[in-house]
């Protein structure tokens, strides 16, 4: 670092990845902890909180300190420190080893403070650096008295490739399905339910359909809540029944072209249900426009992964669930997905797809190319029994207009704004969710504009922040719980 970057980051200010110190003390080893956890930062050590230079002296027995509280944490944290006038610039570069500790506690960054984590954040910070994998946990409500029947053990047989004759209890251990006490995992539940719903409320799928290129007017709707393979397939071929197809005959024979690549649009719905958030309130919602269909999946990229990885590299969130879908075939080669769906557009002739990126969502936008003479129409909607319309797609990134049928007030005690703040704030001390989450978490059929109220006054009063405070009004934008809000949250519980 030089005199001109200490320059500008002190002109920034204290933030999320720079914190100002006058002088080394005792709460050192918390910001290093902190920013080990978090994506990285700057401690500047001879700088008030004002932004004033104030420099410190003996720079190197200062740096022989940093080092030793550095190598206390648990693990060790490495560390870059250099002098630049009067002021030690101790840099600490993204970690790989997270999550780390300083003196058996554990802090992460929390705008331009370091906090120390809760237990219920510990817990969510290790599912988020995938230090434990949701699909190989326990399901406590997976009986197999009531829900391992003959008929879906049966199917699931076919599709995995077990021998006949081999004991359910069997393969389901050889497959790492059950664990150590012989409980179904929440991997195996998937896989072997009847509605998917009873053991993980939104590991549904929507989908709708919408006359032009917004959330004005719907078509159709239709809702998916089997099995997870039994879901790809539902899906798939809601979509191909309502996109168009072009004829083709060639030597007496017929042959169908939808204008999208069946397998580039299986492709990613395979993705969206193998990769998704699980533990997320929202379900995976699929959107088809005029111009453009959109299937977006809950819970951002698997810890690891950057949008620079797509195409790249694999890393599932949910490894075992991955890997018995790979074995029923449902995904054609592990770590070639994005790739294969590049090339089956390029090959179809129509344009690839937009992958959008957030914290909380991954958005995969095919674009419609223009309509054909030869194409059909839009068929009609299936009658298929699983697929009634309870599910819905309000719970995407983003929200249908409060005007129409499907959007109604709520109303109730409920509805109260001291009663809907304090729900807002206690699902956001989850984690940091869209609007259209909070609503689902709710329980409202749409984001209202009460909701949209109660929310601006939460951000107005500090209680939630934005996570992108640069975009206000980003269809990625989520929300989080401030520090203030979490008090709030406390001050909220003693009094209940």
């Amino acid at each position: 670092m030089n005199r001109s970057a200490l320059s500008n980051l002190i002109t920034l200010g204290e933030g999320f990845t720079t914190e100002f110190k006058r002088a080394g003390g005792s709460h050192l080893g918390r910001e290093l902890c902190a920013f080990a956890n978090a994506t990285g930062g700057v401690v500047l050590i001879g700088v008030t909180n004002d932004g004033e230079i104030c420099g410190v002296a003996r720079h190197n027995d200062l740096k022989s300190e940093v080092q030793s509280t550095a190598r206390s944490a648990e693990p060790p944290i490495a560390v870059e420190i250099n002098s630049v006038g009067k002021v030690l610039c101790v840099t600490v570069p993204a970690q790989h080893s997270k999550p780390y500790s300083f003196g058996g506690k554990f802090f992460i960054r929390e705008g331009a403070s370091s906090q120390q984590m809760s237990r219920e954040e510990i817990r969510e910070f290790f599912y988020k650096e995938g230090l434990i994998r949701f699909d190989e946990t326990v399901c406590d409500k997976f009986s197999f008295t009531r829900d391992l029947t003959k008929t879906n053990w049966s199917l699931f047989q076919r599709r995995a490739r077990i021998p006949v004759g081999m004991e359910p209890a069997t393969a389901l251990r050889n497959l790492h399905l059950t664990g150590e006490s012989g409980r179904m995992t929440h991997a195996g539940a998937w896989l072997l339910a009847r509605d998917i719903r009873k053991f993980s409320t939104s590991a549904d799928v929507a989908c709708a359909l919408f006359a032009g290129t917004d959330k004005v007017r719907i078509l159709d709707r239709r809702g998916f809540h089997r099995d997870v393979y039994s879901m790809i397939d539902d899906v798939v071929a809601w979509i191909l029944s309502r996109i168009k197809v072009e004829y083709i005959i060639r030597h007496v024979k017929r042959e169908e072209r939808p204008e999208l690549p069946e397998g580039a649009i299986r492709e990613v719905v395979v993705n969206a249900l193998a990769h998704r958030d699980y533990r997320s309130a929202a379900n995976v919602q699929i959107y088809l426009f005029e111009d453009r269909l959109e299937i977006v999946s809950p819970g951002g990229l698997p810890a690891g992964m950057t949008e620079a990885h797509l195409g790249i590299r694999s890393i599932p969130r949910n490894p075992l669930l991955f890997g018995i879908l790979h074995r029923m075939e449902a995904v054609e080669k592990i770590g070639s997905g994005i790739r294969r769906v590049r090339a089956l557009c390029r090959e179809h002739g129509v344009a690839e797809p937009v992958i959008e990126v957030s914290d909380s969502w991954v958005t995969t936008t095919f674009p419609r190319p223009e309509s054909r003479p030869e194409s059909r129409p839009e068929s009609r909607p299936e009658s298929r029994p699983e697929s009634r319309p309870e599910s819905r797609p309000e719970s995407g990134p983003e929200s249908r207009p409060e005007s129409g049928p499907e959007s109604r007030p709520e109303s109730g005690p409920e509805s109260r704004p001291e009663n809907l703040e304090g729900r807002v704030l206690s699902l956001l001390r989850r984690a940091p969710m869209a609007r259209a989450e909070l609503s689902v978490g709710l329980g409202h059929t749409a984001v209202s504009g009460h909701l949209k109220k109660v929310i601006r006054s939460l951000v107005d009063s500090g209680l939630i922040a934005y996570t992108i405070p640069e975009k206000p009004n980003s269809r990625l934008q989520t929300y989080k719980l401030t520090r203030k809000g979490r008090s709030r949250l406390a001050r909220l519980a003693d009094t209940e």
